[in-house]
């Protein structure tokens, strides 16, 4: 007889326990989170974060700070604006980062900007720079 209650001792908390397990479990994934993850989100989510620690490492860089500085540019600033990046826009300029030149990109769009505006004043008239541009009359 004694061993009959010490089954039933056991078997009540023990069932408890299931029932509460099983009646909590279709609210823990809800707990995960919105959606699964998958081995490609997580490894761009990784080269993403590897690729914002190697450009607040540059930043972080006494050469490259002077530099910010010396362009009007403040370094803490520039290290907000890295953490802020999207991973699309980190992708993109890791991508042009090692084959552009800083500002060349810039200073060829400048250039052409400059030839088209002196070539329509030409065109107008107002200038007389190139010999093969005609004023209109």
């Amino acid at each position: 007889m004694v061993q009959r209650s010490f089954r039933r001792l056991l078997t009540f908390p023990a069932a408890f326990l299931v029932a509460l397990t099983l009646g909590l479990l279709p609210a823990s994934p809800a707990l995960a989170g919105p959606g699964m993850l998958d081995t490609g989100s997580m490894i761009q989510q990784a080269s993403a974060d590897d690729t914002r620690a190697r450009l607040l490492e540059r930043i972080g860089d006494a050469e490259v700070r002077a530099q910010l500085i010396a362009m009007g540019v403040d370094p803490e600033r520039a290290e907000e604006r890295v953490a802020r990046l999207t991973d699309e826009e980190l992708v993109r300029l890791e991508a042009h980062m090692g084959t552009d030149p800083a500002g060349a990109a810039g200073a060829l769009g400048v250039v052409a900007i400059v030839f088209m505006v002196f070539v329509i004043l030409d065109a107008l008239g107002v200038t007389d720079i190139f010999s093969f541009v005609g004023p209109a009359r």
